[in-house]
């Protein structure tokens, strides 16, 4: 079960890794017309989507953490 939580760690830190990596990206590649905030920014709103990735991913990891804590006591 520890083998398992532990893999499972891995991959949503990997998740998380990519997320921001994406929403960095999506950052940097906003132009001028993003930020002079003319008409619906799809730019931001795709940045806005990875970070949530970002946070959920990272969410999941602190439970498996918390899993692993938990196992580890007993």
């Amino acid at each position: 079960m520890k083998t398992f939580l532990a893999v499972l760690l891995i991959l949503a830190m990997l998740a998380t890794l990519v997320a921001l990596l994406r929403g960095i990206i999506e950052f940097l590649r906003s132009g001028t017309e993003d930020v002079a905030g003319n008409g619906p920014n799809l730019s931001g709103e795709r940045q806005n989507r990875m970070m949530r990735h970002r946070i959920f991913f990272q969410a999941i990891a602190i439970v498996i953490i918390v899993l692993l804590l938990l196992l580890a006591r007993h």
